[in-house]
C-alpha cells in the first residue's frame, strides 16, 4: 500500500487563507476611506451653508429700500434676517454652541435698536417737507397727464377728420359723376329717379360736411376746456407749493439744531437716468426750495428715486434766484 502526501491541498488552503485575508485588509481600507470621504463631504456641505448664509445676510445688509418713507419695509426686512439666520441654525450640517446663540441674540437686539432709531429719525421729518415733495410730485403727474390725454384726444380727432374727409371726396365725386348723366327727355321716370338719387347724395353731403365742421368744433372745445382745468390744477398746486415754500421757512427759522438733515423723495439736481423727472422739471419751483435749503445752512439733503449712490456740492451762485 502506498501514501501520497496532499501537498497540493495545503497549498490551496493557504491561497485561500490569504486570498480572505487580502480582501478584508482592502475592505477595511475601503471602509476607512468611505469614512474619511462622508467626513470631507460633510465638511464641504456645512462650508457651502455658511456661504450661501454669508451671501444671502450681504444681501440684505446691502439692500436699498425704493421709496420713503424708508420705514415702512423695516418689518419685512427683518422678518426676512430671522428666518435666514433660522434656516442656517437648524440645518443639520451646522453644530450651533452657546456663544453663537448668545452673541446672535445680541445682534438681534442692536439691529432693533437701530431700526427704532432710524424710525424716529425719519418720523421727525416736518409734513411740510413731506407734502412739499407731494406737490412737485403730483406737478409732474398732471403734466404727463395733460400730454397723454392731449395725444389720445388728438389721435381721435385725426381718425375722425380722415373718415368724414374721405367720405365728402366720395360722395363729391358721386355727385359730378351723377349731374353728368344724360337721359331722354321723354324717359320722365327715368329723369325723376336720376334727380331723386342726385338730391340724396348732395343731402347726404351736407351732412357729413355739417358733421366733420361739428367734430371740429366739439374738438376745439373739448381742448379748451381740458387745457383750462390743467392750468386751473397747475395753479392750485403751485399756490400750495408756495405755502409749503413759507411753512418750510419758518419751521427752519425755529430750527436751534446744529445741523439740519432734510430727506425727501426726488432730486433736485439729478445724475443719471431721472434727469427731467425729478424737481428740475419746475426749475422756478426747485430754485425756492433750494434758495430756502441755502439760507438756512441745511447741512445736507438725502433723496432716492435714482436708484445710485452720488454726492454733490452747490454753492449759492450754482442756481438762479440764490
Amino acid at each position: 500500500m502506498s501514501f501520497k502526501p496532499q501537498t497540493g491541498s495545503r497549498r490551496g488552503a493557504a491561497r485561500q487563507f490569504s486570498k480572505s485575508t487580502h480582501e478584508k485588509k482592502a475592505k477595511e481600507r475601503k471602509q476607512r476611506s468611505g469614512s474619511k470621504y462622508l467626513q470631507e463631504e460633510t465638511e464641504v456641505s456645512s462650508t457651502e451653508v455658511t456661504q450661501k448664509t454669508l451671501g444671502i445676510l450681504n444681501k440684505l445688509g446691502t439692500q436699498i429700500f425704493a421709496l420713503s418713507p424708508f420705514s415702512q419695509y423695516f418689518d419685512d426686512w427683518l422678518v426676512n434676517l430671522r428666518q435666514t439666520v433660522s434656516e442656517f441654525e437648524s440645518n443639520s450640517v451646522i453644530n450651533i454652541d452657546e456663544q453663537f446663540v448668545k452673541e446672535r441674540s445680541q445682534i438681534f437686539l442692536d439691529v432693533e435698536a437701530a431700526l427704532a432709531q432710524k424710525r424716529l429719525q425719519e418720523s421727525n421729518l416736518t409734513e411740510e417737507e413731506k407734502a412739499l415733495a407731494d406737490t412737485n410730485h403730483l406737478m409732474v403727474e398732471t403734466d404727463k397727464e395733460y400730454a397723454e390725454e392731449t395725444r389720445e384726444r388728438s389721435c381721435k380727432r385725426n381718425a375722425d377728420v380722415q373718415r368724414l374727409s374721405t367720405k365728402i371726396r366720395g360722395l363729391e365725386d358721386k355727385v359730378s359723376s351723377q349731374q353728368e348723366i344724360k337721359i331722354s327727355f321723354y324717359k320722365f321716370t327715368a329723369r325723376r329717379k336720376a334727380a331723386d338719387q342726385l338730391a340724396q347724395t348732395q343731402q347726404e353731403l351736407k351732412s357729413t360736411k355739417n358733421e366733420l365742421e361739428v367734430t371740429l368744433q366739439n374738438f376745439t372745445a373739448e381742448q379748451e376746456k381740458m387745457h383750462d382745468n390743467y392750468e386751473k390744477r397747475k395753479q392750485e398746486l403751485n399756490e400750495k407749493s408756495d405755502s409749503l415754500h413759507k411753512e418750510l421757512e419758518k419751521d427752519l427759522t425755529e430750527n436751534q439744531k446744529d445741523n439740519t438733515f432734510v430727506f425727501y423723495h426726488e432730486p433736485a439736481f439729478p445724475m443719471s437716468y431721472k434727469i427731467g423727472q425729478s424737481l428740475d422739471v419746475y426749475k422756478s419751483n426747485r430754485d425756492a426750495l433750494w434758495t430756502i435749503l441755502d439760507k438756512y445752512n441745511v447741512t445736507a439733503v438725502f433723496n432716492g428715486h435714482e436708484h445710485i449712490f452720488s454726492r454733490q456740492s452747490f454753492e449759492a451762485d450754482d442756481f438762479p434766484g440764490a
